[in-house]
């Protein structure tokens, strides 16, 4: 590290001390601007996170059990990015109702707290805790399948479960992941579909490159005007799905710690790291 080089920490968790696979291309792109930046767990005691220019959250996928104590950490950061208020409210997927009341299209979803009733749909649909990454905990029913045993398992957990309609369109389609980086779109990717049944480990999901349409951008716009931020988010990952009629809906906004798929499109390690620059300029 030069003299009066900035210095950038990107954020991680005990079993990925060294980032996962976008961390390499980061650290690589953000070395060409001069920046010094490094991986550090998110909770290693002997942090000096004051001592950072600025400190970017990555891989920190151990959060999903340790939600509260993962805030009090964001919180705690002098200049983090995305903003732990962000994190607040993105790490709870009840977010996608206050997308949906400010007009973004999103998949239709129903919420069920612990102590309330849950009655299952009888069509054919996913059951999934609103505290929750990687498909964890995530199960697709049948039509007239009864998914009451998994929902009940995590209401007596203390967990809120999400439900929402499954969107066969994706089992041909897979998701659109569109990127973007300092509010500027980036590039998309294609994931294949998680619950179709043809994936034994749904961390091992197919991972492609895809040109996001016009529609899907537009998508991806409204959903993230809609965000609680005072400013641009450093990153963003807007995952959509083709609706019932093929025009796209949010299936989630990922604003926390996605995986960004840097090494899908030329430059886009490049564009992040030019991202991180301006905000360490601002």
């Amino acid at each position: 590290m030069t003299r009066g080089q900035p210095r950038v920490a990107l954020a991680t968790c005990s079993s990925l001390p060294t980032l996962g696979e976008d961390g390499p291309l980061l650290l690589d792109a953000l070395a060409a601007v001069d920046v010094a930046a490094e991986p550090v767990v998110w909770d290693d005691s002997a942090a000096d996170w004051a001592s950072y220019d600025l400190v970017v959250v990555r891989s920190t996928w151990d959060y999903t059990t340790r939600r509260e104590e993962f805030l009090a950490w964001a919180r705690s950061v002098p200049r983090l990015a995305n903003p732990a208020d962000v994190l607040e409210w993105n790490t709870d997927k009840r977010y996608l109702a206050e997308l949906a009341a400010a007009g973004v299209p999103v998949v239709p979803t129903t919420f069920v707290a612990p102590g309330e009733r849950y009655a299952p749909p009888a069509y054919e649909h996913v059951v999934k805790p609103t505290v929750s990454a990687g498909s964890r905990d995530t199960a697709r029913y049948a039509v007239g399948e009864d998914s009451s045993p998994h929902a009940l398992a995590l209401l007596e957990a203390g967990r809120t479960v999400m439900v929402q309609p499954y969107q066969a369109a994706v089992d041909v389609a897979g998701e659109t992941a569109v990127l973007v980086f300092g509010g500027e779109h980036s590039h998309a990717a294609r994931k294949a579909p998680v619950l179709d049944g043809t994936l034994d480990d749904p961390l091992k999901v197919g991972i492609s490159a895809r040109e996001a349409s016009p529609a899907e951008l537009e998508v991806a716009r409204l959903a993230l005007a809609a965000v609680p931020s005072a400013g641009p988010l450093l990153y963003a990952r807007v995952d959509l799905v083709p609706g019932p009629d093929g025009s796209p809906v949010l299936m989630e906004l990922e604003v926390t710690e996605p995986s960004l798929f840097l090494g899908l499109s030329a430059g886009a390690a490049d564009r992040l790291a030019a991202a991180v620059l301006e905000r360490l300029r601002s």
